[in-house]
Order: structure tokens, then sequence, then C-alpha cells
């Protein structure tokens, strides 16, 4: 039985395998590692389209419907919930092994063989607050695989698997090391160290649901959505006196998963209610023109870019350009404002590193090296945390978006 390992991640996913006892990344898309876990159901032809294929859709201004962040409503109540979508009704359950099933016919096509059954990653946490939800998560995803053809599948906490492939490419000086996966969706922790036989001992492992599309929800929250009314003031329809412009349409409009229930003719009836009773018709006009034109998700893209670019900038503020919004529109953002916005975010992560330190009964000077792996462990203001509590350590990357793929395929050898 041929045996795929699976990344299925929130904003990108991989697949490996191993041959000949050395791990094979198998591209899925050309001359690509990774693939975007996106998912756009084209209209005019009736067809579902995945990766970097979905995306382009998107930003083409394709009819359709284009969904990303699914690995975010395991363990929720949308993945039961059924939509019309090109003729057929789907539910998240459909979605998302839609994708698997696509990765794992183009893994077939690519090696000749038949992969019935998968190591998929995990992370240690879906739901890091709700016990139920996360067992619940992970009862989706299994019933995910299973509609994606797969006979059956195991689970890997991801930065167990990140850590066997940091330690397979280590240079066995030993220690305790600690992985630090900072994905789209979560962060993930891993204590290990080198036991008998130079194997790998897993110390702790621990989580938080805490990731990169955070990182862009609060930045979208802070700079966009208040040129689209975000905490403007309204007058009431029916009495004296003025209210603050309903917040959950904002945060809705700025979550990758909940984006595309943004578009419904109740929302642009309230959108249009706003824009007669506000002080700044304005600023309801645009966000009435934006949902109109189905833009959330490019504005959401537009925040992750604008993440990045700010983060990249070493002198300065990056000029972000908003011209989605309104002609003319720009912000400038520099690496101190990411950190100012960021500071909740980076409570948590100091916080649940800290907990993985507790987990282990270890303290932070018996970290020798820290292991960076997922895009957001790339964040100034995520490394300057990990730098506080951990002075003397090593500082490393490893495979940023591939470790997790990579240890998958090591561990095919003990399924």
């Amino acid at each position: 039985m041929a045996t795929l390992g699976i990344d299925f991640g929130t904003s990108n996913s991989a697949v490996a395998t191993l041959v000949n006892g050395k791990i094979k990344r198998i591209q899925v898309e050309p001359d690509n590692d990774t693939l975007p876990t996106s998912v756009f159901f084209d209209f005019d032809d009736q067809i579902v389209q995945f990766g970097s294929v979905a995306n382009q859709n998107l930003l083409n201004g394709s009819d359709g419907r284009y969904m990303r962040a699914l690995k975010s409503v395991l363990g929720t109540g949308l993945m039961a919930e059924r939509r019309m979508i090109i003729g057929k009704k789907f539910d998240f359950y459909d979605i998302i092994s839609e994708f698997l099933s696509a990765l794992k016919s183009r893994a077939e096509q690519s090696e000749g063989v038949v992969f019935d059954h998968a190591i998929s990653g995990r992370p240690v946490y879906f739901h890091s607050d709700d016990a139920a939800r996360n067992a619940k998560a992970e009862q989706d995803l299994r019933e995910c695989y299973r509609r994606a053809g797969f006979k059956s599948v195991e689970f890997m906490f991801e930065p167990e698997a990140a850590a066997l492939a940091a330690h397979a490419s280590s240079r066995g000086d030993g220690g305790l090391g600690l992985i630090v996966d900072i994905g789209g969706g979560t962060s993930d922790y891993c204590l290990f160290e080198t036991g008998k036989n130079s194997k790998i001992n897993i110390v702790a492992s621990h989580g938080v649901r805490l990731g990169g599309t955070n990182f862009d929800k609060v930045l979208n929250l802070e700079y966009f959505m208040p040129l689209l009314g975000r905490g403007a003031q309204i007058k009431k329809m029916m009495s004296e006196g003025v209210v603050t412009a309903p917040n959950s349409i904002f945060h809705d409009l700025a979550t990758w998963e909940k984006i595309p229930f943004c578009y419904t003719p109740e929302l642009k009836n309230t959108v249009r209610d706003l824009q007669r009773q506000a002080f700044e018709p304005e600023l309801f006009k645009r966000l009435g023109r934006l949902i109109a034109d189905r833009a959330g998700h490019e504005l959401a893209f537009m925040a992750e870019r604008a993440k990045i670019t700010a983060n990249q900038t070493e002198h300065g503020a990056a000029k972000i350009d908003l011209d989605l919004i309104d002609d003319g529109l720009y912000v400038g953002i520099n690496q101190a404002d990411l950190a100012r916005i960021m500071s909740d975010l980076c409570q948590v992560i100091d916080r649940s590193v800290q907990d993985t330190l507790d987990n282990a009964g270890c303290k932070p000077e018996q970290v020798s090296e820290v292991i960076y792996v997922g895009g957001s462990s790339q964040m100034h203001m995520v490394q300057a945390v990990l730098r506080g509590i951990f002075p003397h350590a090593k500082f490393r990357l490893s495979g940023v978006f591939t470790a997790v793929v990579d240890g998958l395929a090591l561990a095919i050898d003990n399924s």
C-alpha cells in the first residue's frame, strides 16, 4: 500500500513520499513544491479549480466563488452547511475532499502509483480553547480524506513532523531543540532532543489557534476597514443620537473563511441603510461597491501582501496602494507599526512558548537551538519574542514551507 505524506495547510499545501529512503516532494503545481490551499468554483465553465489557478481566477475577476483557509472551518458548524454552487449542493466536507482528491490524483499521475494511505499533518490544537471542537476537527478531516478516496489515514502533529525533518538535516550536535511553526492558521511548538542511537526524542508539543491569517486580519481591521466605515458614527434611525457602525460586518469581511458569506442581499441592504444614516456616507459607498464587486478576498490578499512588504522594509514605511478601495488611496506601514498592532498576538505566542517549556519541565536556558518553520515565523516581531525568551540560543530557518511535509515523508518508514 503506497503512502502519501500530506501537509494540508491553511494557506498552502504540499505532498511528498519516501523513495529508497529519501524524501521526494511531488510537484502538484508546475515547478513548485507547494500550492495555495485555494478553491475556485468557475460559474462559466462549471468546474472546480485549485491552487494558483484558483487565485488567478479570483484576481482576474472571473465569475465564480473563491474559498481559502478551508482548514479553519474544521470542527465548526459550517462544515455541514450545504450550498448550491455550479448546479450542485456542496458542504465543506465535499469542498475539502475535492481539494484533497486533487492532491491525490496529481501525486498519482506524477508517480504512477495509487496512494491508498495518507500520513496527514495536523496542528496540535485545531481549536485551542475547546477540546470537543478540537476532537471534532480531526474527525471532520478524517471524513474528508475518506471522501477523497483514501482507504486509511493517520495523523501526526505538524511540529513533530517538522522536528523529524530538522533532526534529519542537523549537524548532530545534540542538545534541546525547539520547533516554532507559525503557519497560516495555527502556531505549533515541539521540544525535541537526540536520544540513543541518534534517534529523535519528542519531549513536548503544544499549540494555539493563531497564525498568519490572524496577522492579516489585524492589519486589515486597523488600516483598511476604517476606510470602509469601521468605527464610523451612524445616526439612529428611529430616535435621536448616534451609534457606531456594526463591527461584525468588518470582522467577517476580514476573516478568510467568512468572506464568501459577506455578499448576501441582506448585507447589501444593511450597507445601503448605513450609507443613508452615516455622517460620512462616502465610506459606506466604498463598502457597498467592494461587496457588490465581491472583492473581499482581494482585499484580504492585499492585507497579506502589506504585512509581508512592511516586514521586509528595513527603513521607513512601506507604501500600500489601496486603489481597490478608492482611486489614489494609500497607507504607510512600517515595522514598528506592525509590532504595535500585533502586540496582543505576540503576547499569545510568548505565553504559548512558555507553556511548552512548562509542559516539558524545561527552562529557557536549556534550549540550545530554535528552528523557525512556517511563513509567519519570519515576521520580525515574532522573532523578537523568541530572542527575548531564548537570548543564548542559536536560531535557524528549516524549510519554512516544506519542513512539515518532509517530516511526514520521513514518518512513512514507521507507518
